[in-house]
């Protein structure tokens, strides 16, 4: 099997990855990101060359992409991210899994908040991965479970399905936000899963966002203009500013009243029009 690795990173930049080295880097469409400003090695501004240096560094500190992955972390990046939302749930109990995508592993099943943040927290926009035996050894040994261990696909709704056939009744689960017509399905099949859009900066029309954000209980902003847009028809709580996540259910809306409970930062609540987006930077340009 080709070891290869694709991410669609930092900008919507497409970024391949093969024997532990960034081979190839293309142009991104977003110049500049409140968040990537804030990673360990910042990417300010975004450039090809910027986005190679960050992933290559993503290597040499925890091996992303390479048998060396470290899937187990404390530490969380932002407040409202998918993973630190997750890892709250499983604290508190308002869901007992998640269904998330892992290089080196493809779909997997956690339970564990250390495995959700070592996974989720360090990397997303993974299009595609190559299995590593010693990469699926770990995150068993942490209580996950792996989908696929000989292609590593990514099947958010084998993902769900195995779940739920391990006897878990409150699942999350990741989908890229292009996917609403995944999301749709679904939300068909689980109507009690707890659908979280994440990577949205590719949604494609305004009729795609709805459709996303009605479908999904949380929803990430990115650069869309269009998931901004949907949410001041359908957001019942928005997260942070630069690049917030939508509560479109009541489900969405409690997991986020939960990591505001949990948290120790200082909190601003409000009853305002959503969504809100003069209080800090934005990407640029919102696409």
């Amino acid at each position: 099997m080709t070891d290869e690795h694709i991410i669609e990173a930092i900008g919507m930049t497409r970024v391949v990855i093969r024997d532990g080295v960034v081979v190839e880097t293309g142009e991104p469409k977003i110049h500049s990101c409140p968040l990537a400003k804030r990673f360990a090695k910042p990417v300010d501004p975004i450039t090809s060359a910027a986005v190679a240096d960050n992933i290559t560094a993503r290597i040499d500190r925890f091996g992303m992409c390479t048998k060396n992955r470290e899937v187990l972390d404390k530490e969380t990046f932002v407040l409202f991210g998918a993973s630190e939302l997750m890892t709250t749930g499983l604290r508190t109990g308002r869901i007992d899994a998640a269904v998330i995508a892992c290089d080196g592993a493809g779909t997997v099943i956690v339970r564990s908040p250390e495995l959700v943040q070592g996974i989720g927290g360090r990397m997303s926009g993974l299009v595609s991965t190559t299995p590593y035996p010693e990469v699926i050894a770990r995150i068993e040994e942490a209580g996950g479970f792996v989908v696929n261990k000989k292609t590593g696909a990514m099947d958010a709704h084998a993902g769900l399905a195995k779940a739920k056939e391990m006897g878990w009744t409150k699942v999350a689960v990741t989908i890229a936000g292009f996917q609403h017509e995944l999301a749709e399905e679904i939300r068909a099949t689980y109507p009690n899963a707890l659908i979280i859009a994440v990577h949205t900066s590719s949604v494609a029309s305004l009729e795609d966002a709805l459709r996303l954000a009605k479908a999904s209980d949380l929803v990430f902003s990115c650069a869309s203009k269009y998931v901004r847009e949907a949410a001041a028809s359908c957001a019942l709580v928005q997260g942070g500013v630069g690049v917030p996540v939508f509560a479109t259910s009541k489900p969405g809306k409690m997991i986020i009243m939960d990591r505001l409970i949990e948290t120790d930062q200082p909190i601003l609540v409000k009853n305002t029009r959503l969504p809100v987006s003069d209080m800090g930077s934005i990407p640029d340009p919102l696409i």
